[in-house]
């Protein structure tokens, strides 16, 4: 960082100044930086921000939780019924016999699912209850313990993906918050300088007032010397009037601009503020390719670049996976037994296997796989174009901010020089109108260069410091302090 660049501004800080001594004990003064943390504190939008950073999290501590062994009880209990159903007699014939039982079952279940695979592996404990009330008969099934394997066989691997895509969302969405905050810093810049100018409009046309009355006093003295003519009287009284009618318009816009400051920065209770002028700016030696190497590290957008062709290869390798082939491989091995209580169940268990292959292959899709592959290819082939040009939009507004940037703080001191020259020549005007040596429409030319150059010297530095907090939004980086901008 190069050594602060101080801008010096001799006749607006002193006008400043001069406006800051009459500024009454309750009025509170604020820095352009203090508004801005104000506002990343307290308004609307960073609670906005903050509400969704929150929502990301645990979007994300839920997808961290599909990775994590699962324990799950279910079952049906009671399960009792009385009612009439229908019975094969052994000739083949249905009679419908009252019946009236309880069937209840318990199954605690603990599942693992196998990130690599798409597979699952699970262990199981189950206990089944049978009541026949009309034979007065009861009877347990359980199996004590049970492991097995499921596999889905040629099928698309959903959480292999969602690891690969699901930590750049939650990353994204951090940065995402990031910028949200230094989006906030730039609007809060707009909403101080909204005000900024207002009030230096104001200090311009109360003094404009103030001065045009005095001329108009001196005037009127030498208009009945016969010094000056009654043309130029009312001239002066037409520049008073509208000395009169600019202080209201300002005073209006004032208003206007303080409630949308106090509106977005959060200012409760506060009955005046009085902006402090910016008296320096510090300004680094900004380098292009820097700004550009830490946008591509910090930026959401970067991250979007890498998620979005994630997410197309995602929907080519699930194309390919829902081909139509539906086919999953199960291995189960345990014990179980029945018996007419709890207790012999879980005596000398008989061991029980099971291997089944589960499958639906379609013989005629009349292309439909095919299509949804060539669809899926065709989409990610797009992306790839999408983000190739999004890649050079985003490093060109890198540059053009950068440029930017560089002219904004040229023109500053172009700006203040000429607020300087202008004070001048307005100061040396209305001395030589005073000694009858100055026309009245000269002293008018003065008096809107004057105005003119305080207006645009305010407007030079909003737009420094709107390019300042840009060239941090695009970067993520402080200046500064040479570091990452990071928020807690």
């Amino acid at each position: 960082m190069q050594p602060k660049l101080l801008i010096t501004i001799p006749t607006l800080l002193l006008f400043w100044l001069k406006v800051e001594c009459q500024t009454t004990d309750d009025t509170l003064r604020l820095t352009l930086q203090q508004v801005v943390e104000m506002a990343k504190g307290k308004s609307i939008a960073a609670k906005q921000a903050v509400t969704l950073k929150e929502n990301k999290y645990w979007q994300w501590r839920t997808f961290k939780s599909n990775y994590q062994p699962q324990l799950s009880l279910n079952g049906t209990l009671p399960a009792y019924i009385n009612s009439f159903q229908e019975v094969v007699q052994p000739d083949g014939t249905i009679e419908f016999q009252p019946v009236k039982y309880n069937n209840s079952s318990l199954n605690l279940a603990l599942s693992q699912s196998i990130a690599q695979t798409g597979g699952t592996i699970f262990g199981t404990t189950q206990l089944q209850r049978y009541d026949d009330f009309d034979r007065k008969y009861k009877l347990y099934n359980g199996v004590p313990y049970g492991i097995g394997y499921s596999q889905p066989l040629a099928r698309f691997n959903q959480l292999k993906w969602d690891q690969k895509i699901e930590p750049l969302k939650f990353n994204e969405s951090k940065q995402a918050y990031i910028e949200s905050m230094e989006q906030i810093a730039i609007k809060a810049t707009g909403y101080f300088f909204d005000l900024l100018l207002a009030q230096v409009n104001l200090q311009i046309a109360e003094t404009n007032y103030d001065n045009t009355k005095n001329i108009l006093r001196i005037a009127k003295e030498k208009f009945d010397l016969g010094k000056v003519s009654r043309n130029e009287i009312l001239q002066l009284e037409l520049e008073q009037l509208k000395s009169q009618k600019a202080v209201g318009i300002a005073k209006r816009d004032m208003e206007i601009s303080a409630l949308n400051l106090k509106t977005y920065t959060g200012l409760t209770n506060t009955e005046k503020i009085s902006l402090i002028l910016p008296k320096e700016t510090r300004s680094t030696d900004i380098n292009a390719e820097k700004i550009l190497s830490e946008a591509l590290e910090n930026r959401s957008d970067a991250i979007a670049f890498m998620r979005r062709i994630a997410e197309a290869k995602r929907d080519v390798a699930k194309a390919k996976g829902d081909n139509g082939i539906n086919a999953t491989l199960t291995a189960r091995l345990g014990y179980s037994k029945s018996a007419s209580n709890i207790s012999k169940v879980y005596q000398a268990p008989r061991s029980q296997q099971l291997v089944q292959l589960e499958f639906d292959i379609p013989i005629l899709d009349w292309g439909r796989s095919k299509s949804r592959l060539k669809t899926a290819e065709a989409n990610k082939q797009f992306t790839e174009y999408a983000v190739e040009q999004d890649k050079q939009t985003f490093t060109q507004e890198i540059y053009t901010q950068v440029t930017l940037y560089q002219m904004m703080k040229e023109q500053l001191v172009l700006n203040a020089k000429a607020d300087s020259i202008a004070s001048e020549k307005y100061q040396i005007a209305k001395e030589r109108y005073v000694l009858g040596n100055l026309s009245i429409t000269d002293l008018s030319i003065a008096f809107q260069e004057n105005d003119q150059a305080k207006r645009d010297f305010v407007l030079g530095l909003r737009d420094f410091w709107s390019a300042y907090y840009q060239l941090r939004y695009l970067s993520l980086y402080d200046f500064e302090k040479k570091q990452k901008i990071i928020y807690n």
